[in-house]
């Protein structure tokens, strides 16, 4: 997906914008993503921190039945999308459509070619077998992963394009903003390719990462103060604001 179908995808005219929520429960989660949709984000992530995807299971029914036409993301932690793509497909034909799902690993290897990529191949047969049709958004060089070496950014990036819709990259932890310098790698490696960032953008550095990036996925950022669960409706605001005036800089 290059970065132009990205923003025609979401309507959007700056930097895309999609919260994370960190799921506890069916309350908490539809609560947040009221809040979200009601501040002006393009869509939500969801995700199971503190469960395995069995109980977040019902939770992503739920949240798709009171919301029908909320664009939704999910990410089953610590789970690949050779797991990840069937489930997502019996959803779909289940009847509660996901639009995107987010690994934190992609299974790249950025030693080899981008055609010498059997983990990533594999994946992708069983995308396609799946019978989804939503985004992947593929951690590249992302935390808590196998670790990159910062010179082999703009390869692992180049090789990414090849796997996935959006590449996805972050910092070195939850709430650890990423590095300017590998963020123009990763940049420079995806060529046209869709990038999002996730892991550490506020709205007070968003602005230092917008021109390169094309979609944030943000919690700890915009959440309230020490609280890992829920959103602050004013951070929100202030990131979309910030999202939007990329926007206005490249075409003032």
């Amino acid at each position: 997906m290059t970065r132009n179908e990205l923003q025609q995808h979401f309507k959007a005219q700056g930097t895309v914008v999609l919260p994370v929520i960190h799921v506890l429960d069916n309350e908490q989660a539809e609560r947040n993503v009221r809040l979200a949709c009601d501040g002006g984000a393009h869509g939500v992530f969801l995700i199971n921190h503190d469960f395995p995807p069995e109980p977040f299971l019902p939770i992503i029914r739920q949240v798709r039945s009171v919301f029908p036409e909320l664009w939704l993301g999910v990410n089953f932690l610590a789970v690949t999308g050779k797991d990840a793509f069937p489930v997502l497909g019996e959803l779909e034909r289940d009847g509660c459509p996901v639009n995107a799902y987010w690994a934190d690993n992609a299974r790249i290897d950025e030693t080899h070619s981008p055609e010498d990529q059997p983990e990533a191949r594999e994946i992708a047969a069983v995308r396609e077998q799946s019978g989804w049709n939503g985004l992947y958004f593929g951690g590249t060089a992302f935390k808590k992963q196998r670790e990159v070496a910062p010179e082999q950014y703009k390869t692992a990036a180049r090789v990414a394009s090849r796997w996935m819709d959006v590449v996805t990259t972050s910092g070195i932890a939850t709430g650890h903003a990423a590095a300017q310098s590998k963020i123009v790698d990763i940049r420079a490696g995806c060529g046209d390719t869709a990038l999002a960032l996730a892991s550490g953008v506020t709205p007070d550095n968003a602005l230092h990462y917008a021109k390169a990036v094309d979609c944030f996925l943000v919690a700890t950022g915009i959440n309230v103060s020490g609280d890992f669960y829920n959103l602050d409706p004013d951070q929100l605001e202030q990131l979309l604001r910030v999202a939007n005036a990329q926007h206005l800089i490249q075409h003032s």
